[in-house]
């Protein structure tokens, strides 16, 4: 078998590996593999090809691999999830809400709820903000005020 054949095999299963690890380290690895196709095809010797992996590979680990994954990282932005998904939206208020509890609904979702301050009170029908998640009770507060 040709020795491109089998730098390609190996660009391949570096490949491969990097699509379960997803850390851009094998990926940078298939790259010098493919400088080690290049110079099989050229007609180099096998100390040459494994010089191009090297280099190559090292290259790619040192300028490539820290410039994807800034991208990476900077280019996705930070978005809330879970509960922190919730704070901002609005909700419905169907048992009155006051500083000690109340019920509000959110789209199909039923929560607990109680008012910002314990003076605060909202009746049923109020339209609320909800302001935090505390465990599993929303702390809500006048959507008016914040808009």
């Amino acid at each position: 078998m040709d020795a491109w054949v089998l730098w390609l095999i190996a660009s391949g299963l570096f490949t491969a590996g990097e699509l379960a690890s997803g850390d851009l380290f094998l990926l940078m690895l298939a790259g010098g593999a493919l400088g080690g196709v290049g110079v099989a095809l050229l007609g180099g010797p096998v100390v040459l090809q494994l010089v191009a992996f090297v280099v190559v590979s090292a290259l790619l680990l040192a300028v490539v691999r820290p410039l994807a994954r800034r991208h990476l990282t900077e280019g996705t932005p930070e978005q809330p999830d879970g509960v922190a998904a919730l704070v901002g939206r609005t909700a419905k208020v169907t048992r009155a809400v006051d500083g000690h509890g109340g019920r509000i609904r959110l789209g199909a979702d039923e929560w607990t709820a109680r008012s910002q301050y314990g003076s605060e009170h909202f009746p049923v029908g109020a339209t609320v903000r909800i302001l935090q998640v505390d465990g599993a009770t929303a702390v809500v507060g006048d959507a008016l005020e914040l808009e």
